[in-house]
């Protein structure tokens, strides 16, 4: 795409974005990548807190949510890889103990690992939240992650501007990961190696989070459950699930969804307790056992994943089969009961590779 010189950045514009050389552009990417990853751990928490039979409509819409959020991970390795970083995901500082605010971000935006609810919702409503029509373009201390990936974009562009695009993306083709175990889904997982393809990666990220256009409810993908409809997007998935209804043809941000009804079951939610630690239980407590247990097998769907982005494409189908390995933990843990009579869970904190079994 043709870039206009005349948009080259102001100085006040190069502050706000933070992207005026490739290297900031490599670290902002890499931020993406702990970006989409934060989201993880809390929806996960919230979907395996559902009982699936009981609540289908509800794990159904979070678990469309969550497989997108790893699209949206894939793409921004693609990204980084394009322009000749290394994603990184097994690091210590992925796994903060939660609560925590979203990397980056302005501190409004905080992420607990909570049960299927009202204050869940709430949460993911905030995290997804679509950036309004003139918002600035935001590097750092986002309000909003649309916000965060138009600094992205923006500095993208005014790189290939200055250096041309064969200086800006010179990564490895070889690394870029496409299709594989996603290509059955809504999202689209494409190879990055120059601006188009770039600005696509991050088209399709904004757009399932907030809205295409972000003034429409959908986001441009056919829905995968219902293939005769278009998908909504993360931030208006979740309002039908805090409102009950499902978005229909004909509705807008304005008027709220006024199809089908989204039923949900509180009997069908186990009553995790929030924000849970190791250190709530002594060593050898079964409870804990079972965390420490999921802690080391998402470190190593962490480590498959990087080694996926790094080299090793085929390890991401590999990833999958180590998730459904701590979906089946996570599920077991909640099966179990504290002294107070609240569900067990996981508490989502590193295990140095040394210490995986």
């Amino acid at each position: 795409m043709p870039h206009d010189q005349s948009t080259v950045p102001s100085a006040a514009d190069a502050a706000t974005t933070g992207i005026t050389t490739l290297e900031d552009l490599r670290r902002h990417l890499q931020w993406g990548i702990e970006i989409e990853h934060s989201t993880l751990p809390p929806y996960l928490t919230a979907l395996y807190s559902l009982d699936p039979e009981r609540n289908a409509d509800a794990a159904q819409l979070i678990s469309g949510v969550f497989v997108e959020e790893m699209i949206h991970l894939a793409l921004v390795a693609n990204l980084l890889n394009a322009v000749g970083g290394q994603p990184r995901l097994d690091v210590p500082h992925m796994m903060p103990p939660h609560p925590r605010t979203m990397p980056h971000a302005d501190p409004s935006i905080e992420l607990s690992l909570l049960p299927f609810g009202k204050e869940a919702l709430g949460m993911f409503l905030r995290l997804e939240q679509p950036a309004r029509p003139g918002d600035p373009a935001e590097g750092d201390n986002y309000e909003t992650i649309g916000q965060f990936y138009d600094a992205v974009e923006k500095g993208l562009r005014d790189l290939c501007a200055e250096l041309g695009e064969d200086q800006v993306f010179t990564g490895d083709p070889a690394r870029q990961v496409a299709g594989g175990p996603f290509a059955h889904t809504a999202g689209h997982l494409a190879p990055v190696t120059d601006l188009a393809t770039a600005l696509a990666a991050l088209e399709e990220i904004v757009e399932q989070g907030e809205g295409a256009a972000r003034a429409d409810v959908w986001d441009g993908d056919k829905d995968l459950f219902h293939p005769e409809t278009k998908a909504v997007s993360h931030y208006y998935r979740f309002q039908e699930l805090a409102v009950g209804r499902r978005f229909q043809p004909g509705d807008t941000p304005e008027s709220g969804p006024t199809g089908d009804p989204v039923t949900v079951d509180p009997a069908g939610i186990r009553p995790v307790r929030p924000d849970q630690r190791l250190a709530d239980h002594p060593e050898g407590h079964a409870i804990r056992t079972a965390q420490e247990a999921f802690n080391q097998t998402y470190c190593k769907m962490l480590q498959m994943l990087e080694q996926a982005f790094n080299g090793n494409p085929a390890m991401l189908g590999m990833s999958v089969g180590t998730m459904y390995a701590a979906k089946g933990q996570a599920q077991s843990l909640m099966a179990m009961r504290d002294d107070d009579g609240l569900a067990a869970g996981p508490t989502f904190e590193y295990v140095a590779p040394e210490d995986r079994v």
